[in-house]
């Protein structure tokens, strides 16, 4: 764990959505997730227990139209508090590539903590929705993610028929990716960019 708090709270609100968002990078994978659509929910919790940061996201959306500006809000808010925890990343890691299974699914993410967001996605999901989420949320709202945190981001949905274990097995691949970019290695006490910033 590192001597400064590599914490945040960021807050949203527009006319579509109110956001309160908690992170600490690390933290233990403790989270209280609250966004009106259940599975999202659950992806949450998941990115959480897997990245091992305490998180805690508070949404109010309307999700009387559908769960688009939900989804995509809570994406640019933790993007937004990931990349304030972050501060000047001095120490980091940066790069990470985790593959991880869920059944017959495997879902891929390769992240470079640049500061110069970029994001690159490959695959499709077996059904259009699951329960009350849409299946190609789950890519959006890791755009979202990566183009406010600053992150190069690459996924892909390698193999899989249940759209379910395919958008688990992303987010889990995404919080064990964020997981290892984001650790301090004890090894560098400097910015790991030779332009001396990221």
């Amino acid at each position: 764990m590192s001597e400064t708090s590599r914490a945040a709270a960021v807050s949203r609100e527009t006319g579509e959505t109110t956001i309160e968002v908690t992170l600490d990078l690390d933290g233990d994978g403790e989270s209280t997730v609250d966004t009106g659509i259940g599975f999202f929910d659950h992806m949450l919790t998941a990115l959480a227990k897997h990245g091992l940061f305490d998180l805690t996201v508070r949404c109010d959306g309307d999700l009387e139209i559908d769960d688009h500006h939900t989804v995509e809000d809570v994406g640019i808010t933790l993007g937004e508090a990931l990349n304030e925890a972050l501060g000047d990343k001095r120490g980091i890691v940066r790069y990470a590539d985790r593959r991880v299974p869920l059944d017959e699914a495997v879902a891929s993410v390769v992240v470079d903590v640049s500061g110069r967001p970029y994001f690159v996605f490959d695959g499709d999901f077996s059904q259009d929705q699951i329960g009350d989420f849409t299946s190609d949320m789950a890519r959006h709202f890791a755009e979202s993610l990566a183009l406010n945190a600053g992150l190069t981001l690459h996924a892909e949905i390698v193999s899989g028929d249940n759209a379910h274990h395919e958008v688990e097995a992303l987010f889990k691949s995404l919080a064990r990716a964020l997981d290892d970019a984001t650790q301090v290695d004890e090894r560098r006490s400097d910015t790991p960019s030779t332009k001396g910033e990221l």
